[in-house]
């Protein structure tokens, strides 16, 4: 399912609402640093578009050319989404990007919200925080609570590291949304005991102002895997439920 265009959308997402979503990487082609078993945009090693990545002067025509489209049909928004083919931090020029995306946002949809879906393997590069930061909503990923954990469901790129990952995410202070997908497969399962209670530690230690925890939705490269119910998902985080975490369930 690979984005063709830099701005698609808008499209109806489970957790933003109407939802224009913005591609930092190649049309027709994946470029990610995780290679997850449940990515509806397939394998990396299928994403083989060759061109490059979009500068940051071609995404904000592209994103002011459709926004000043929307506002002339009426069509409101509410998110301008960075999600797209892969891992969007990945962009070099991701930085002057969220600043000029902001700009925008305020000129023509102030009410929407800017949100950044991210795997969160380069919050602790210190440009890539400040950009996070600026953002209303920095959505970042942890799907397992060990480094083995995280290769059987993730595939992570040489050089992953969960701890790295956690201490860089505790300079939000809690100001960001924490994604989880929660599924089954014949190797990992997100409501196993010691994936389950690894991950709401790691949840307790940060502390977020929200945690999405969603499901499949879409076909996935890998076959044998099995989604939760939103029922069988909220008995996973009942406990944080009742101890007050802002929990999202999305079947």
């Amino acid at each position: 399912m690979l984005r063709e265009e830099t701005v698609f959308g808008p499209i109806h997402s489970r957790r933003l609402g109407n939802s224009l979503g913005v591609n930092l990487l190649p049309r027709n082609g994946k470029v990610c640093n995780f290679d997850c078993i449940y990515c509806e945009c397939g394998w990396n090693r299928d994403g083989t578009g060759g061109e490059a990545l979009p500068t940051a002067a071609q995404v904000r025509g592209a994103l002011e050319d459709k926004l000043a489209a929307l506002l002339l049909d009426g069509t409101q928004i509410d998110s301008i989404t960075f999600s797209g083919d892969g891992e969007p931090t990945l962009n070099p020029e991701f930085p002057r990007i969220i600043d000029d995306t902001l700009a925008l946002r305020d000129a023509y949809c102030p009410g929407a919200k800017v949100s950044v879906l991210s795997n969160a393997t380069r919050v602790h590069i210190s440009e890539v925080f400040a950009a996070l930061s600026k953002v209303d909503n920095p959505i970042m990923k942890i799907d397992a609570p060990t480094n083995d954990f995280v290769k059987l469901i993730n595939n992570p790129a040489p050089g992953y590291d969960l701890a790295r990952v956690v201490e860089a995410l505790k300079r939000f202070n809690g100001d960001f949304c924490l994604q989880t997908m929660f599924l089954r497969s014949p190797v990992f399962r997100s409501d196993a005991p010691e994936v389950l209670d690894g991950w709401k530690a790691i949840v307790r230690e940060l502390r977020p102002r929200q945690v999405m925890v969603y499901t499949i939705d879409r076909p996935t490269p890998q076959g044998g895997l099995e989604k939760l119910t939103p029922a069988q998902m909220r008995a996973c985080v009942q406990d944080l439920l009742e101890e007050g975490f802002n929990i999202q369930i999305c079947g």
